[in-house]
């Protein structure tokens, strides 16, 4: 009986996960893209600092998934650390029309291989407001999900 209470209790963590997984899967994307800016300045002239949603805000810190397209960086693939695009490469931030709310830096846990395929990648979510050489989203211990 006991052993039965324990398989119980464990089998609805894991439908809470899962859900708690799909419902910001589901939204991961939207939910990041409520973000403004204020305009400050540094020695090289003005920066547009984030200002991240009571959304976002409650992300940080949580494992979220996130599908979309790897960038190369800087023309190249690192297969450790990647850049992920909701939109496909003509489309995304550093080449077509969207905004940096629609990329990620992904630390990968493992090395992957590189597919211009649509992937779905889960990770722990770092907000960065304070570092311009680094996009404001960064996922690290990334993993391929499949």
């Amino acid at each position: 009986m006991k052993l039965l209470k324990k398989g119980i209790l464990l089998c609805g963590m894991m439908i809470l996960v899962n859900f708690a997984l799909f419902a910001q899967d589901q939204n991961v994307w939207k939910n990041l893209s409520e973000v403004t800016y204020t305009i400050s300045e540094d020695e090289y002239g003005e920066l547009y600092v984030p200002v991240f949603s009571e959304n976002i805000t409650k992300m940080e810190g949580k494992v979220v998934e996130a599908d979309g397209y790897i960038i190369p960086f800087d023309g190249m693939f690192k297969p450790d650390h990647i850049i992920l695009s909701s939109l496909p490469l003509a489309e995304c931030f550093f080449c077509g029309s969207g905004g940096p709310e629609t990329v990620m830096e992904v630390d990968m846990a493992s090395p992957i291989k590189y597919t211009s395929k649509r992937v779905r990648v889960r990770g722990t979510l770092t907000l960065n407001k304070k570092d311009p050489d680094k996009l404001m989203y960064i996922l690290t211990n990334g993993t391929l999900v499949e």
